[in-house]
């Protein structure tokens, strides 16, 4: 068995062995909602992330460290809103207890919990919990993943979409200008071309990378799966997956940003993470600038082709696939491209089961705390399930 399994393993054992008896003699019989729950708490461990100051002068400070357990839980339950979570906490005893409050009276009232919702979002106390859960788990250089999938989705939000910069009109005729086709008359010189951001990513700093990304909320558009052409306002969530549907990096960016412009900073941010092989992507990542930092990384990229400015290379693929289906042969990328749908599976999830249809806060920062608890709640729980 290998150190991660062991790792987890011995989790498993001692949530099972021991917490699990001991919570049952002084609860009522544990649902196996609650049992996934509590298992979920466990690994993350999220009270030992946070500071609850205590005997200071003036009004004492609510516990951080219930609210905070309380928002993993309403990922994993999947509630709507935080009053939903509110409500939920007054009438379910077992749940009051395994978040931290003995009885009703200690709940604090509903815009403390969102005061800390804030706290949470500046610090950003999730994604701390996540990253050390994954370097918890896969820090050690003996732990090598085989397959990072990398994708992004759709996420719907309930603000209204920035609007962009007007380009006032002397400008306007300056772009103008400088478009202009066909070869330059004598002694003019064509303005030099600006290089692309992956261009400019190849020599900016992770830091710099993230601050270039636009974040604020606009609409996004894309092709779903018939074809059809849709829209929303919002942000969208591009995530480096692990083999096991195991979330290791998050970045979120307005919605209109394509899925290129994320896959540089993503994946320096995977890099200090953890140790893969191959970087698995869709041909919206079928950059230059991407592949190449890919094999600069040391990974070995597999990437859908990207055929759709190249005829002569559609027609080379095609004939390809006619081939291989004739010998009923696939080669051995192909297998391996195929794990590039554990992406597609743990977004499905994240949307479907943790909280990733319900944004019910608005900007940048709370939208990505709130779902960072999901994505911290559906690694806990795509881990355990390796072992289970």
């Amino acid at each position: 068995m290998s150190k991660l399994g062991q790792t987890l393993s011995q989790y498993w054992s001692k949530i099972q062995g021991t917490l699990f008896p001991q919570l049952e003699e002084e609860l009522d019989p544990l649902t196996e909602k609650q049992q996934h729950l509590i298992t979920i708490l466990e690994v993350v461990r999220i009270e030992q992330f946070i500071l609850d100051q205590r005997g200071n002068e003036g009004r004492p400070q609510k516990t951080r460290s219930a609210i905070a357990r309380s928002f993993v839980a309403k990922m994993v339950y999947n509630m709507t809103t935080t009053r939903s979570l509110w409500d939920r906490l007054h009438t379910d005893k077992n749940l009051r207890r395994i978040c931290g409050w003995e009885n009703a009276r200690q709940i604090p009232s509903e815009a403390t919990f969102s005061r800390a919702m804030a706290d949470f979002s500046i610090t950003q106390l999730p994604q701390h919990v996540h990253k050390a859960l994954i370097k918890k788990t896969y820090g050690d250089t003996e732990t090598i993943i085989l397959h990072n999938s990398r994708d992004s989705t759709a996420i719907e939000g309930r603000e209204k979409p920035k609007r962009k910069n007007s380009i006032p009109l002397i400008d306007q005729e300056n772009l103008k200008s400088a478009r202009k086709r066909g070869r330059p008359k004598k002694g003019e010189e064509r303005p030099v071309k600006e290089p692309t951001r992956i261009e400019k990513q190849q020599t900016m700093t992770l830091e710099e990378m993230l601050k270039d990304l636009p974040k604020g909320c606009d609409i996004g558009t894309k092709k779903n799966s018939k074809g059809h052409v849709e829209h929303w306002i919002g942000y969208k969530l591009h995530l480096d997956i692990a083999d096991g549907c195991v979330p290791i990096s998050a970045i979120l960016t307005s919605a209109s940003v394509h899925d290129s412009q994320a896959a540089i900073p993503l994946a320096e941010m995977t890099a200090k993470q953890v140790v893969n092989l191959y970087d698995l992507m869709d041909s919206a990542y079928d950059v230059p600038g991407i592949i190449a930092h890919s094999k600069l990384l040391g990974h070995v990229p597999l990437i859908d082709k990207n055929p759709r400015r190249d005829k002569a290379l559609a027609k080379e693929l095609e004939a390809e696939s006619k081939r291989q289906k004739l010998l009923n042969l696939e080669s051995a990328e192909k297998i391996r491209y195929n794990e590039r749908t554990t992406a597609e599976r743990a977004n499905a999830r994240l949307k479907d089961e943790f909280g990733g249809r319900m944004i019910r806060v608005r900007g940048h920062t709370k939208v990505m705390c709130h779902l960072m608890f999901g994505v911290l709640a559906l690694a806990a729980d795509q881990l355990m399930k390796l072992v289970t």
